[in-house]
């Protein structure tokens, strides 16, 4: 993108997908909308406020655990690694990591192409020496992309903090580092964030602040459709449901209908029973031991684990498989 700071690359992610996916969500006996599309400028803004409330530990546990051990994490990848992210976010844990390696270049993927922009715009300012670019593409389906031409990078490392492999079912995660794995290849390798199981107590806290904002996080997925799909949800109408599932090891967030009502989308009128939810997320918790053999079976070979000293969270360090 002329005069930018950093190499832009539009896969064109489909558009037409949101309208398709929402429709079909919510044409299910169990209606569903993929977390994905939370985040339009309004929505990463209020994620990056909800990583700020007293009662979600999950990013300030993981930037201490960058901030005390990247070094390690580092000596684990090796110099001149090709970083890529999948799902950039605010780049606030990035750079703790691109400062302790000696990175060949730095590729950001993500559907949100103005936070995308954002982030990658602040990496490549805070880094000005760093080959950087940013690649506007949906990462939960396979890719293949420009931008690693004229790279002389050792390897290949995909980089996803968050805990947002815990939004994929097990069978989603497997499949997404199936995907990791052909993208990195041969000798390529990734680091991931995995929140951890731990007292429902502290997790329905995480998912229900006092403040009220992972609420009104998950209600600006309804303003987002009425907006850009031209639905007309009475937000009023719906209130904000998470809660831990231990059966399934999962928190689930859900809209709850208030009332019975008829929603327009597309054409389309969609049905709600009062008490009927719309399930717009899950965050699923492991053991260390649960999701390395979920990385074994992907054929991702787990080399390390840090975790903080309550145990709360953990980052893996994985390799392709030989």
């Amino acid at each position: 993108m002329p005069g930018s700071r950093f190499a832009f690359h539009d896969l064109h992610p489909d558009t037409g997908s949101f309208l398709d996916d929402v429709i079909a969500g919510l044409a299910r006996p169990r209606k569903a909308i993929p977390p994905k599309y939370f985040y339009d400028r309004r929505g990463s803004e209020l994620f990056e406020a909800i990583c700020e409330t007293p009662e979600y530990y999950v990013t300030r546990t993981e930037l201490a655990l960058m901030r005390n051990r990247a070094g390690e994490m580092a000596r684990r990848l090796g110099p001149r690694c090709l970083v890529i992210e999948h799902g950039c976010g605010s780049g606030r844990k990035t750079r703790l990591l691109l400062e302790a390696l000696d990175p060949a270049g730095y590729v950001a993927i993500d559907i949100a192409r103005e936070q995308l922009m954002t982030t990658a715009d602040w990496i490549a300012r805070e880094f000005p020496s760093l080959p950087v670019s940013a690649v506007c593409a949906d990462y939960s389906r396979p890719l293949e992309f420009p931008g690693f031409a004229g790279l002389r990078a050792r390897r290949r490392i995909v980089y996803f903090p968050g805990s947002t492999i815990g939004n994929l079912t097990p069978v989603e995660a497997a499949g997404f580092l199936g995907n990791v794995r052909q993208l990195v290849g041969r000798g390529g390798g990734m680091l991931v964030g995995v929140d951890l199981r731990k007292a429902p107590a502290r997790l329905n806290a995480a998912y229900n602040d006092s403040r009220g904002v992972t609420a009104a996080f998950n209600l600006n997925l309804l303003a987002r459709i009425n907006r850009e799909l031209g639905a007309d949800f009475d937000l009023a109408a719906f209130r904000h449901q998470a809660f831990y599932n231990e059966p399934q090891g999962r928190v689930e967030m859900h809209l709850l209908s208030l009332r019975d009502q008829r929603v327009s989308i597309g054409g389309q009128v969609v049905r709600l029973r009062a008490g009927e939810t719309i399930h717009t997320e899950n965050s699923f918790k492991y053991s260390v031991q649960e999701f390395q053999a979920l990385a074994r079976g992907a054929g991702l070979d787990p080399v390390a684990c840090w975790t903080d000293a309550e145990q709360l969270f953990s980052v893996h360090c994985l390799q392709v498989a030989q």
